[in-house]
């Protein structure tokens, strides 16, 4: 039955109560700014009555738990959205990088270069035997090639950058994962027999997950989610089986903790390459399975495809495709020019080095040589053409062979009339060697030379490309691609420089195609090659172009791809925002709200200390009737 010491022990849990909720209270207040941190509400309920012959009778009331206000949908939402602005805000800061790459807006940067480039040939051509004029071209091509490969480098440091960052990211990510792991195994002790809620672990947590959404787009999923409306109307909280996923690939499961492999050492280019491993051991790419979070976005930005050679170099990513496209363009201009510049007179021509064997199918090969023909041209000490023999390329056409065979060696030294005068010892197999060199390091080289004897005579040789059309790009492209008596050294936007035979002696260049004084066709062809249509190959797409207008395609897409990625920015910045004020409105501190709970415990608390005080007083009295 009800007593005077049911009613202190009423009044001492009206204590209780009040006190923690001061207590919880004051934690919310001092946690108000900490990271992750939820809001706790204390849940009270009557105790259990007593029961009398007046009825039930209340004795006081009892601390259900310590509830935090979480909403686990709109979390949910919350961290994909932080996930999709941590993508987002590392793609603009990257492709806002790469745009000042291109300052072409400023009349500055390699178009720029490009156009002064061929006014100093159209100088040159009105001037082809002026000296200052050759160290002029010879500087400004110079420039030229060094702001391309300037650019180009600056791209694939950028890329190279951000390849270090993937790797910084993904140990960070293994780092909370295994974090994450053991905050789950506290929870599961903390609240074993469903007594109790462990609310900062659980806190703890969703700060981990949040980290891991925003690093790799990381998702979480909980067996079941229980409401908890007596306590707040959205929220909720997710009990049970727990796992952490990227896009199918579980991390974390409960407890057990799954790292993400990375390597770089299978990869020539120092790419690194992410991997999981199963349970049975083996080792799956999830690099293409990443698409969320700041490593979906360095691994869309850097290429997450492997070719299927064994450069290393991805098939895709932006970076990966500027530089390809700036790989493509200097190509280009470097075949295509060197290809016009084989048409001046020398006494010898020597190839690049070369990957293909002697017998090998030039068309077929990884050469830029199309079928078609060239004329291999003789002139005498006074710039006239003595002979002139027709080298025709077809499917089967390979470098070496015997004399009379389809190959370029057979082709030469054939014995032919080439000049119709009907001298056998005139002609273009009189002339010229054909030489086949292989290195020690296993590539190989052409040459052709000039018998010492007429070259002592003064005649030299050239090699004019036979057009179909008229169009420079409908040739062989056989000098071209094979560097022969070239005006570029290199073969990408990377090493694109004036030929090292020309930056010895500038005074070599040549302005036209034979040794007569005043002669300027040559340079007349490079004036003309700014306005030709080129084919440039960018992996499996074909541009077809000028060489300005490929350089405009490059800058235009980087514009464009930057452009979007600002827009795109800003509307998962508003996106973001909207559902971070949702989550917060939710789960985070308001001080005014705390300071109105505090001083309601207090008077809670002041309320309960004179039940006790009343108690008191009546006790008092029946001690007084006693005496």
């Amino acid at each position: 039955m009800s007593s005077i010491f049911n009613t202190l022990n009423i009044g001492y849990s009206g204590l209780s109560a009040a006190q923690v909720g001061v207590t919880t209270t004051s934690h919310n207040i001092t946690n108000a700014e900490s990271d992750g941190y939820t809001r706790q509400r204390v849940v009270t309920a009557a105790a259990t009555p007593i029961y009398s012959a007046a009825g039930n009778v209340g004795n006081g009331t009892q601390i259900m738990d310590i509830s935090r206000i979480f909403d686990n949908f709109v979390y949910d939402r919350y961290t994909g959205i932080s996930s999709d602005k941590e993508y987002s805000d590392f793609t603009k800061g990257t492709l806002e990088e790469l745009s000042t790459y291109f300052p072409e807006i400023d009349d500055v940067g390699i178009k720029s270069d490009l156009k002064e480039y061929y006014n100093m040939w159209q100088t040159f051509s009105d001037n082809p035997d002026n000296d200052a004029m050759k160290v002029a071209l010879a500087k400004q091509t110079e420039t030229l090639s060094a702001t391309i490969t300037a650019t180009q480098n600056k791209i694939v440091n950028l890329q190279e950058s951000i390849n270090e960052q993937l790797s910084v990211n993904v140990k960070e990510v293994n780092a909370l994962a295994e974090e994450l792991a053991g905050v789950n195994k506290s929870i599961e002790i903390a609240e074993a027999g469903d007594a109790y809620t462990a609310n900062d672990l659980r806190d703890k947590r969703s700060s981990i997950e949040l980290r891991l959404a925003k690093l790799i787009g990381a998702e979480s999923h909980i067996e079941q989610i229980t409401s908890n409306s007596a306590i707040d109307s959205s929220s909720n909280e997710g009990y049970g089986s727990y796992t952490l996923s990227v896009n199918g690939f579980n991390i974390v499961d409960g407890g057990s903790f799954h790292p993400i492999h990375i390597s770089s050492d299978n990869n020539p280019n120092g790419f690194y390459e992410l991997s999981y491993e199963r349970q049975d051991g083996v080792l799956i790419s999830m690099d293409e399975s990443i698409q969320g979070g700041r490593i979906g976005a360095i691994l869309d930005l850097r290429g997450d495809k492997r070719l299927d050679d064994n450069s290393g170099v991805p098939s895709n990513g932006v970076l990966q495709q500027v530089i390809d496209q700036m790989d493509a363009f200097a190509n280009t201009l470097i075949e295509s020019t060197n290809n016009l510049y084989a048409a001046t007179s020398t006494t010898k021509m020597e190839s690049n080095a070369l990957t293909l064997n002697n017998t090998q199918s030039l068309v077929n090969s990884s050469l830029n040589i199309k079928k078609g023909s060239f004329d291999v041209v003789m002139y005498d000490i006074d710039g006239n053409v003595t002979a002139r023999r027709t080298i025709n390329i077809d499917s089967a056409t390979s470098m070496s062979g015997a004399a009379g065979s389809n190959s370029i060696e057979g082709q030469l030294s054939a014995q032919g009339d080439d000049n119709s005068d009907g001298n056998a010892n005139n002609d273009i197999d009189d002339f010229l060697q054909f030489n086949w060199a292989t290195y020690l390091d296993g590539e190989n080289a052409v040459e052709f030379i000039m018998d010492p004897a007429y070259a002592a005579k003064g005649y030299a040789f050239a090699i004019e490309d036979n057009l179909t059309d008229g169009n420079f790009s409908t040739g062989s492209n056989f000098a071209g691609a094979l560097g022969l008596n070239r005006f570029f050294d290199g073969s990408n936007a990377k090493d694109i420089d004036l030929s090292f035979k020309l930056k010895e002696n500038t005074t070599d260049i040549s302005a036209g195609k034979s040794t007569v004084t005043g002669d300027n066709s040559l340079a007349m062809d490079m004036i003309q090659q700014q306005f030709e249509v080129y084919d440039f190959n960018v992996g499996n797409a074909v541009y077809k172009s000028t060489v300005y207008g490929m350089f405009d395609v490059i800058a235009t897409e980087v514009g464009v791809t930057t452009n979007q990625a600002i827009l795109n920015n800003q509307t998962i910045s508003a996106q973001f925002n909207a559902t971070e004020l949702e989550y917060s409105s939710i789960s985070k501190v308001s001080i005014d709200e705390e300071l109105t709970n505090l001083i309601k415990y207090q008077t809670a608390y002041g309320a309960a200390s004179k039940i006790i005080t009343t108690v008191d007083q009546m006790m008092q009295t029946l001690l007084g009737i006693k005496q």
